[in-house]
């Protein structure tokens, strides 16, 4: 049976050390993060996703969900102790905000207890998950009114919340949606449709479920400019803010999924169901997006979330299962054979499932702390420049993320040889619940466009200048550092492919759009690789600073040390071949007709 844990070491490094998160207690909401806090929540986080969480994640995938005759959705044997544990612990308070009932701290810290709970158990995490993003929308759009009905409990992890936008015939076209909101005389609206792939659409675990749906009203533009947003419970709150009358929704199915087995994605009918409008008519499309958006950078964390889980195990196989002998000569004479770790194709992909682990951690955790300063950083620049980041590095942080953590999957299976294909280790298990990743919350060939066709020149490309700039001048201040010169120059020259990419979209992505899309897909994994070398570049920089100390666990920073430069030699000169390949253009791309895709006879 697969097993984890926490990598709570690693993420003091990055809270602690890296980010120096202590520095901001001048900052509304960090004045609560001491160091004493931040390690106590690290910490007893860890050990509640490996104690409570874990256990369940190969019995979630092998029960799945159960839909009832009557609509009604039976989670996995554990889950609903396992919820009730996890709303006592109050897990889900940690970042939310004080006057509705949270805890206040950073989103920093709502990041480290959301990978752990993923890396445990990515489809129970995902309940709790989307209540987060259903959260942020009403927060931003909703009325006071909607706020303090809803929020509190929901918060809490008394009710939960899910996001509704995809229908049979549209995914991510949402101006094709079919679902109609009629008005009522009392001020509510009459929501009638079918919604599909509706990730804890229903279940067992909390008292109400709070839908938020996207529908059209009569007379709506038949485009995404005709899309407004609502609130619909599962039950109607009576006049004590209680659960009331059964609402006109029900789940029809759940679908019979690749993986994440012990989440229920529903099919949704509405049938009438007494919803109410949130913010305004016709711009529900912005207000889906601040939910959409919370939540891609959740699923950047599942894909970092399998990647480390299968790696941990991967690592204790290597370690235990001997076959041959070492290159250099017998490891260890005396045993039949040695460990495979010996092996350096089995240290190859050991190693790169390392160096993107720790640097994808890094990465999360830097764009939490993005969110947080767009909020609360002292100075109206500061927020912005906090805002541009986080929004040009969104789409990176979910696409390349999704797509390396599935690779590292697929890899840490490969190192179990035939025994990752059997289902008793549970490898092929983190593989099938990778594989979502890139598809939910925007496919990652969207991330990308989105990157590329929107991110890239909004604003005068504001944000991607500035990206460049913090990069530039972490480059010349590590220049500065012993040791350190040559992975800077190794960042230098990815960044500089970067910067030649973004030059020749500039250049000819305005004569033919179908050069954009045919290379968005390799800028954005040159810009995940540029962002992920400048983690490890801090990084370094903050081990070579503590090992002038001769701290008493040297050998952490050591290692450090050796991982970055590791990721400077084998994942940074990838950039290059990416821009290559996206300066061939789409000539030959588009140039066969569709019949010539064909399999003759």
């Amino acid at each position: 049976m697969p097993t984890y844990t926490a990598p709570t070491r690693d993420t003091r490094f990055v809270v602690n050390e890296m980010l120096d998160l202590a520095s901001y207690g001048n900052l509304p909401g960090f004045e609560n993060a001491t160091s004493d806090m931040i390690d106590t929540v690290i910490n007893e986080a860890g050990k509640f996703c490996a104690e409570v969480l874990a256990p369940l994640n190969q019995v979630g995938d092998v029960q799945g969900c159960t839909h009832h005759d009557d609509g009604s959705v039976t989670t996995p044997e554990g889950f609903k102790e396992g919820y009730n544990a996890y709303v006592e612990s109050g897990w889900g308070t940690i970042a939310a905000p004080e006057e509705f009932g949270g805890q206040g701290m950073p989103h920093v810290l709502g990041f480290v207890v959301e990978e752990y709970m993923s890396t445990a158990n990515q489809a129970f995490a995902m309940y709790p998950g989307l209540t987060t993003g259903a959260i942020s929308a009403l927060l931003a759009k909703g009325s006071d009114e909607q706020k303090q009905m809803y929020v509190p409990k929901m918060i809490s992890g008394e009710w939960s919340g899910t996001m509704n936008l995809t229908e049979p015939h549209c995914g991510t076209d949402l101006g094709m949606i079919r679902t109609k909101a009629e008005p009522q005389a009392d001020g509510s609206y009459a929501i009638t449709g079918t919604k599909i792939f509706i990730s804890a659409g229903e279940h067992d675990l909390t008292s109400n479920i709070i839908h938020l749906v996207l529908a059209k009203t009569p007379g709506a533009p038949d485009s995404s400019k005709g899309i407004s947003l609502f609130v619909v419970p599962k039950f109607i709150l009576d006049d004590d803010g209680e659960p009331g009358e059964r609402n006109g929704v029900t789940c029809g199915s759940i679908e019979k999924k690749m993986g994440i087995h012990g989440n229920a994605t529903c099919v949704l009918n509405y049938d009438g169901a007494k919803g109410w409008l949130v913010g305004e008519e016709n711009k529900g499309l912005a207000a889906m997006f601040i939910m959409m958006n919370a939540a891609r950078l959740g699923v950047g964390l599942q894909g970092l979330a399998q990647a480390e889980v299968s790696y941990q195990n991967a690592v204790t196989y290597a370690l235990d299962r001997r076959q041959g002998r070492a290159l250099t000569g017998p490891a260890e004479p005396e045993a039949q054979a040695d460990p495979i770790f010996v092996h350096p194709d089995v240290r190859r992909m050991l190693m790169d499932a390392k160096v993107f682990n720790e640097g994808m951690r890094a990465l999360c955790l830097w764009g939490a702390l993005q969110v947080d300063l767009t909020h609360k950083a002292q100075t109206e620049e500061e927020r912005q420049l906090a805002d541009d980041l986080i929004g040009l590095m969104t789409p990176v942080i979910k696409g390349y993320g999704t797509d390396k953590g599935y690779d590292i999957a697929n890899n840490m299976q490969q190192v179990y040889g035939g025994h990752g294909y059997v289902k008793e280790w549970g490898m092929e298990q983190f593989v099938r619940d990778s594989r979502i990743a890139m598809i939910y919350e925007g496919t990652n060939g969207v991330q990308a466009m989105d990157l590329c066709g929107r991110k890239l020149a909004s604003n005068g490309g504001r944000a991607v200048q500035a990206f460049f700039a913090m990069i530039d001048d972490e480059i010349e201040s590590a220049k500065q550092v012993d040791g350190l010169a040559d992975m800077a120059g190794k960042l230098e020259k990815a960044l500089g492919e970067q910067k030649a990419a973004t030059m020749w979209f500039m250049q000819n992505a305005m004569q033919n759009p179908n050069h954009l899309g045919a290379g968005a897909h390799h800028y954005m994994h040159i810009m995940g690789i540029v962002s992920i070398g400048l983690m490890w570049l801090k990084m370094a920089k903050k081990a070579t600073e503590a090992l002038a100390g001769s701290p008493e666990d040297a050998a952490f920073y050591e290692a450090k040390l050796t991982s970055a430069r590791y990721y400077a030699e084998r994942f940074l000169p990838d950039a290059g071949a990416l821009r290559r390949k996206l300066e061939a253009g789409s000539e030959n791309m588009m140039k066969l007709p569709e019949e010539a895709f064909a399999t003759a006879a």
